[in-house]
C-alpha cells in the first residue's frame, strides 16, 4: 500500500472522530436548550394575590405569629378582666371568639391557596426532573451507540491498517528472498 493510501486511512479515522465530536457537541447543546426552557417555566413571576397568599402563609405558620397572637390574646383578656372597670368584652369573651374565628376563617383558605400554588410548582418541578432524566437516559443510550459505532469503525480501520502492514511485510519478504537469491 502506498503512502497516499495510508494517509487516506488515517484521515478517514480522523474524520470519524470529528463526526463523533460534533454529535456529542450537538447533544450537549440540546441539553442546554432543554434546561433553559425548564428554567423559563420556573422563573414565571407569581401574581399579586399569590404573593400575598405566600406572605400570609409564611407569617401564619411562624413562631412570630403564634407568639404575637398569644401576646395579643393575653393583653385582651388582661384588659377586660383586670384593668378596665367597664370591659368592652366581658368574661366569656364573645368578641375575642368572633375575632379568632374570623382570623381562622380567613387565614385557612389563604394558606390553602399558597399550598396549592406550591404543590403546582412541585408538580412542575417533578415533570421537569422527569424530562431531564428521560433526556439523560436517551443521551446515555446514544453515547453507548456512538461508542459502539466508533469502536466498530476503529476496528475496521485497524484491520485495514493491519492488512496493509501484512501486505507490506510480504512485499519486503519477497524482496528479501529475491535479494537472497541474487546474492547466492
Amino acid at each position: 500500500m502506498t503512502k497516499t493510501q495510508l494517509e487516506e486511512l488515517f484521515s478517514t479515522e480522523s474524520a470519524q472522530l470529528e463526526k463523533l465530536n460534533s454529535m456529542v457537541r450537538q447533544s450537549v447543546e440540546e441539553e442546554k436548550l432543554l434546561t433553559d426552557k425548564l428554567k423559563e417555566l420556573e422563573e414565571q413571576h407569581p401574581g399579586f394575590q399569590a404573593r400575598i397568599a405566600d406572605k400570609v402563609a409564611s407569617f401564619g405558620g411562624s413562631w412570630r405569629f403564634i407568639l404575637s397572637f398569644t401576646f395579643l390574646m393575653l393583653l385582651w383578656i388582661g384588659l377586660n378582666i383586670f384593668l378596665l372597670s367597664r370591659p368592652f368584652d366581658p368574661y366569656p369573651f364573645i368578641l375575642l371568639n368572633l375575632l379568632l374565628s374570623t382570623v381562622a376563617a380567613l387565614q385557612a383558605p389563604v394558606i390553602m391557596m399558597s399550598q396549592n400554588r406550591k404543590e403546582e410548582k412541585d408538580r412542575q418541578r417533578a415533570i421537569s426532573d422527569y424530562m431531564i432524566n428521560l433526556k439523560s437516559e436517551i443521551e446515555v443510550r446514544n453515547l453507548h451507540c456512538k461508542l459502539d459505532l466508533l469502536m466498530t469503525e476503529q476496528m475496521q480501520t485497524l484491520f485495514e491498517i493491519q492488512k496493509t502492514q501484512i501486505e507490506m511485510m510480504e512485499d519486503m519478504h519477497q524482496l528479501l528472498m529475491k535479494i537472497k537469491k541474487e546474492a547466492d
